[in-house]
């Protein structure tokens, strides 16, 4: 495995069988600074790789028993980022060949030219450096986005999880995600993508709601240099970037009428043309489009194409709201506090039972994506203690902050006994409900049921 960023000098394994070679190849490594070891066959530098760190392989190609191409496909089994460079006597273009295509970085012909060798190390070990960077970024990204990454209790989500699981033997299946916003959609269609064995790194998100009806046709397209005003240099748009992955295209129902049509002969005839270009560019990724917008209806309405509804949807999953499964609601509490103990270093030892009956009884208009960021704002404000329900804050669509409806409100409070009035009580009432408001005078009096003259009073 490539760790060149480590404090130590890269470690280089020398394999041949010619006592020589090997004394020549370690003397010049050792000039230029690396850790050398070296193997007299393939067996022995099986045997070292398994006990030890190592940057780059240097193997002769011919050896007795298993040659060097066999030793790196070996290799490559086990640790596929490992670059090797394969040595070769012969220093014929079809030696280079087999070895390039066997999964050489480079070869090197005896003997070594002093003046190339320096420069083709490098060059190896800074390969394999990016290449064991790349397998680390895919497998944290397979982490992050797998179906496992997707926690639930409730039976119409694992019914959903099973037909997208079921959708990744067919890399080429358009899929329809519907559902409210804040359900998940894009964390599905990610799901689906690192699922399909697709380019890890080739997954495109496109709101086709945020870009300007005048740029949407070059973002989804890209243009060639002066195709229209503007255009002063040629621009890949997010098909050519999504080729051998996955475009998402979220939002779709708000696509504009006259580049549905376009999208839907890129659909049928899987080709695209850039803007002001008549090369068709091969549209080989998968379609996932996701919308909360009832596409039917739009038909009927005229603002979405028939044809094109029809096309996208092959196959069509609705991801229930969050209210439909709160079943899933204590789950996802700790999955979320867990993220916020990591990312906010904070111990977070819980929610109390209060706090999680109002999150268990609210509606939940902004489904999933309103629980993290209620949650989220809760553990920035508590300080190594349960969550209460003052720490909790619900949003509505129209920006007023409040509680959770009908929910059970924890107020309690300690008054000294000569100090006990119904004036204490009252004041105590007032504070309690400005603080669970943000201050908020017009939402403490909606809390308190009263006005706000009387709050005032």
């Amino acid at each position: 495995m490539a760790m060149n960023n480590t404090p130590f000098p890269p470690r280089i394994l020398v394999v041949d069988d010619e006592e020589v070679s090997r004394f020549n190849l370690r003397g010049h490594l050792q000039r230029l600074e690396y850790d050398v070891v070296c193997a007299v066959d393939a067996n022995e530098a099986l045997y070292l790789l398994g006990g030890q760190r190592v940057d780059l392989v240097i193997t002769d190609q011919v050896m007795p028993e298993i040659d060097g191409l066999q030793l790196m496909q070996c290799v490559h089994e086990s640790q596929p980022s490992l670059p090797f460079i394969v040595l070769t006597a012969q220093g014929s273009v079809e030696s280079a060949v087999a070895a390039m295509k066997s999964g050489a970085i480079d070869y090197l012909e005896k003997p070594i030219n002093s003046v190339t060798f320096k420069a083709i190390i490098q060059r190896a070990l800074e390969f394999g450096r990016l290449s064991d960077e790349n397998r680390q970024l895919r497998e944290r990204l397979h982490d992050q986005f797998s179906f496992q990454n997707i926690i639930t209790q409730s039976p119409a989500m694992r019914t959903v999880l099973e037909v997208a699981k079921r959708i990744t033997t067919s890399p080429k299946t358009i899929v329809n995600l519907t559902g409210e916003s804040g359900v998940g959609k894009e964390v599905l269609a990610r799901a689906i993508h690192y699922a399909s064995g697709c380019l890890p790194d080739r997954f495109v998100a496109i709101n086709c709601a945020a870009i300007p009806e005048s740029l949407l046709e070059s973002e989804l397209f890209g243009h060639e240099r002066g195709a229209f005003t503007g255009a002063e240099r040629e621009r890949e748009g997010k098909f050519s970037l999504a080729r051998g992955g996955t475009v998402l295209l979220d939002e779709i129902g708000d696509m504009p009428i006259l580049l549905q049509a376009k999208l839907l002969r890129v659909l049928e005839e899987h080709a695209f043309e850039k803007v002001g270009s008549n090369t068709a560019i091969p549209a080989d990724f998968r379609v996932i489009a996701a919308t909360h917008r009832n596409l039917a209806k739009l038909v009927q309405e005229g603002s979405f194409r028939e044809d094109l509804f029809h096309r996208i949807n092959v196959v069509s999953i609705e991801i229930p709201p969050l209210r439909d499964r709160k079943e899933d609601i204590p789950i996802l509490v700790d999955f979320f506090l867990e993220q916020f103990r990591r990312h906010l270093g904070k111990s977070l030892p819980g929610i109390s039972k209060i706090a999680m009956n109002q999150l268990m009884s609210y509606s939940w208009p902004g489904n999933i994506r309103e629980l993290r960021n209620v949650l989220e704002y809760a553990a920035i404000m508590v300080c190594d203690e349960l969550i209460r329900p003052e720490h909790l804050r619900f949003t509505a669509a129209g920006g007023q902050t409040g509680d959770a409806g009908n929910d059970a409100i924890e107020f309690g409070v300690s008054i000294p006994a000569h100090e006990f009035s119904l004036n204490a009580i009252i004041k105590h009432a007032l504070e309690f409900s400005l603080q669970r408001c943000c201050g908020n005078k017009s939402n403490a009096a909606a809390l308190l049921k009263i006005n706000r003259k009387m709050f005032y009073r």
